[in-house]
């Protein structure tokens, strides 16, 4: 029987509240779905730089380790609080190909770009609990008046033209403050 690593991506919730798993399992634009549920939505972007990325990064995107990528990192804002951070990854050598766009969004909604492209494609969705110590973790929590003991993120590939760009969201606690 093959055993799953304990600190692996999953491709399956389990031991997760209803409220959680509705939101980690839509496909659908995340962005979107905030929108609807809040008077003022925003994108407020915190880093965007060309950097080396993480090993699990690497390996999922097919990167060497000395390949450069260009990192932006983002908090979604509904009304006045944030209750996502995305970190998005596109390796440099796409960024003046299906994604060249992507450098000059700002603060601007990636999830925009991504769903309203219907050539753009999306891999299954991968889930992981994240805690103190795990670089995503550290990097949601910045913007929190309070650590919470754990976060829950999701991250899947979306693929323009043989090119991707891997996505990845953490749900801050105040995402479950907001309707289904």
């Amino acid at each position: 029987m093959n055993k799953v690593h304990p600190l692996a991506w999953r491709t399956a919730l389990t031991c997760i509240s209803y409220h959680h798993r509705v939101w980690l399992q839509d496909r659908g634009s995340l962005t979107r779905r905030i929108q609807d549920r809040c008077m003022k939505f925003c994108v407020k972007r915190v880093f965007q730089s060309l950097s080396r990325i993480y090993e699990d990064e690497q390996r999922m995107m097919g990167l060497r380790a000395s390949e450069l990528a260009m990192v932006r990192e983002v908090y979604l804002y509904c009304d006045s609080t944030p209750v996502v951070f995305a970190h998005s990854v596109v390796a440099h050598k796409n960024l003046r190909g299906a994604w060249r766009g992507l450098s000059g969004l700002g603060n601007k909604s990636l999830g925009t770009v991504l769903f309203t492209n219907p050539k753009i494609k999306r891999t299954p969705l991968e889930f992981k609990k994240i805690s103190r110590g795990h670089f995503l973790y550290d990097r949601a929590c910045a913007r929190l008046s309070e650590e919470p003991h754990y976060l829950w993120a999701r991250r899947s590939l979306f693929t323009l033209h043989g090119q991707s760009i891997l996505v990845t969201e953490v749900f801050l606690p105040a995402i479950l403050d907001l309707p289904l």
